[in-house]
């Protein structure tokens, strides 16, 4: 992993060999920013302040190797990246504004990938994690970890049932608290779809209205009009003087036609004029007739404005004319169908939700049984870790309890409080030593109990639910003397599995790792390309002999620091 201008860190290189690596360092030298380094390339959150003062980014890049034809590979695989010979090149990239990039296997992808893919890759657990651990929530999830399918299928099947329910809770809800609302609303569209009905309209009938009701409002008008365009036309019968437009045609054809024959575009042209003479007879024709259906009478017209009244009254409430009155009368019969149909529903969603309550009643028992089992079984398997971490007496249990709810759902005849995970409230107990009573181990356990069992829950989810790699940072916080020992040997027996990465200050532990590295910083407080090293024969012991006295040249620190290197030599 190459770590370039992360916190103190401006340029290093950390590898990270097979089995337990230990990571040591003066307080501040920047053995977090290693942690750090990791969690980004698994799709951590990113953070400007990481950068380091005065660079425009810092950038990580790391070789992880994967398990052949394992879920990662395929996810990584199906986003387009390629593996080098089993391994996975990732890199993650963070600007000084807060700016986050990642690449996989040569490809662009999003930062939430790395996260995916990290659940099967690295198990990562610091100081953080432990206090994590005190949560109800997160012993619940431990246990159900690693009780597996037993509890994954039930749970899976009492997840989706709760979201149904609480689905279908919301929408009984939404309708019963606003039934009054939706009664006024079924009044108001009744009133309106009851009034447009009375009236009937049509579809076009208010344009049609308007241009009748101009025709007669203006009837005199008209037939003068009519009558004066006629007499222009076809002459007046009380002026046989008079001369009108249809003599005055004839006339001109009359003397066209006694020498037409003599010339073709006269001929044309005496055949134009009669074709206007013909029009001008058709015209006058129809005027006639116009003038004698002109309907004036009065009583049409006031009929004819009640009508369009009526339909005013109609576009000033439910449009700006009556196709917009008719649309609306649609949409609200079919709203006043649905609102009609509340009292169908509520029954249909009462139903629903009752018959909801009983298989998740159902669901919760067989949840609550799966857990029962697989915690007596998951404390078992801590105990017996705690035996082997200096604390041979302490013992661990589940306290799995239920809340008496009268909202709740029944379960063994009771019933219960539920949430989306069920009805079981998990609780991790600890006896330190015999007689002590089993308290929850966020007020029975102290710093140092607390990372052993946080150690202890962890190798046995590494029988049950591996991942290739485990990094602990100062899990072992807390903790000296005798049962520092027993940590750095447990962590060596887990590196035989896995990879084992520990952050650490305890020389105990240190001494047990395959390979152990120096983080320090240069004069200027930075840390370098040489600043992270791999630690062999007189360096490594000269570190432990730092990390016992704090004096590397003490001769008792260093006859103490052979001393635990022989030891776990030995035990290995």
């Amino acid at each position: 992993m190459r770590i370039r201008s992360l916190g103190v860190i401006d340029d290093a290189v950390v590898e990270l060999s097979p089995g337990f690596t230990a990571v040591t360092g003066e307080t501040g030298a920047g053995k977090t920013m290693v942690v750090t380094s990791l969690g980004l390339l698994l799709g951590g959150r990113a953070d400007a302040a990481l950068v380091r003062i005065g660079a425009r980014n810092a950038v990580v890049e790391g070789r992880i190797a994967v398990p052949e034809g394992s879920a990662a590979v395929v996810r990584a695989e199906e986003a387009g990246a390629e593996l080098d010979e089993g391994r996975l090149l990732v890199s993650r990239t963070v600007s000084a504004e807060g700016r986050s990039r990642a690449h996989l296997g040569g490809r662009s992808v999003p930062v939430g990938l790395l996260a995916e893919l990290a659940d099967d890759l690295v198990a990562v657990h610091g100081q953080s994690d432990q206090q994590g651990l005190l949560k109800l929530s997160r012993q619940r999830q431990a246990l159900d970890r690693y009780a597996g399918y037993a509890v994954a299928v039930p749970l899976g099947k009492y997840t989706e049932a709760y979201k149904r329910l609480r689905a279908v809770t919301a929408e009984l809800e939404e309708i019963t608290t606003r039934a009054r609302e939706r009664a006024q609303e079924a009044d108001m569209l009744r009133f309106g779809l009851e009034e447009i009905a009375a009236v009937e309209p049509r579809a076009g009938e208010d344009a049609e209205l308007a241009e009748e009701a101009g025709r007669l409002g203006h009837a005199e008008a008209l037939a003068s009009a009519a009558a004066v365009a006629h007499a222009a036309l076809a002459g007046n019968p009380e002026d046989p003087e008079g001369v009108d437009a249809g003599t005055l045609v004839a006339g001109a054809q009359r003397a066209l036609e006694a020498v037409r024959a003599h010339d073709p575009a006269l001929a044309a042209l005496t055949d134009r004029i009669g074709e206007i003479g013909i029009l001008l007879r058709d015209v006058a024709g129809e005027l006639a007739g116009y003038a004698d259906d002109l309907d004036a009478d009065p009583l049409r017209l006031a009929a004819v404005e009640e009508r369009r009244a009526a339909l005013t009254a109609l576009t000033r409430k439910y449009g700006e004319d009556v196709a917009e009155v008719l649309a609306w009368a649609e949409r609200s019969a079919a709203r006043l169908t649905d609102l009609e149909g509340d009292d169908e529903r509520i029954g249909e969603l009462t139903a629903e939700r009752d018959g909801l309550r009983n298989e998740l009643g159902a669901l919760a028992q067989e949840l609550s049984q799966a857990r029962a089992e697989a915690a007596e079984r998951f404390a078992a398997a801590v105990t017996d870790e705690l035996a082997s971490l200096a604390m041979p007496h302490a013992r661990v249990s589940f306290d799995i309890r239920q809340t008496e709810d009268p909202e709740g759902v029944e379960v063994n005849g009771r019933t219960v409080a539920y949430g989306p995970s069920g009805v079981d409230e998990v609780e991790l107990l600890l006896a330190p030593h015999p007689g002590a009573p089993p308290r929850p181990i966020a007020k029975g356990a102290s710093g140092g109990e607390l990372s052993r069992v946080m150690l202890a829950v962890e190798v046995v989810f590494a029988g049950t639910d591996p991942v290739p790699t485990y990094l602990f940072d100062e899990v072992d916080a807390g903790v000296g003397g005798k049962a520092a020992v027993e940590i750095g040997r447990r962590l060596a027996r887990l590196a035989k599995k896995a990879q084992v990465v520990v952050v650490t200050h305890l020389p105990q532990v240190a001494a047990f790792a395959d390979r152990q590295l120096l983080v320090e910083k240069t004069n200027d407080g930075s840390v370098t390309r040489s600043g992270v090293k791999v630690l062999e024969g007189e360096d490594r012991v000269r570190e432990l002999s730092r990390m016992l006295a704090g004096q590397e040249d003490s001769e008792t620190a260093r006859a103490h620091a052979e001393e635990l290197l022989a030891a776990a030599r030995a035990d290995g």
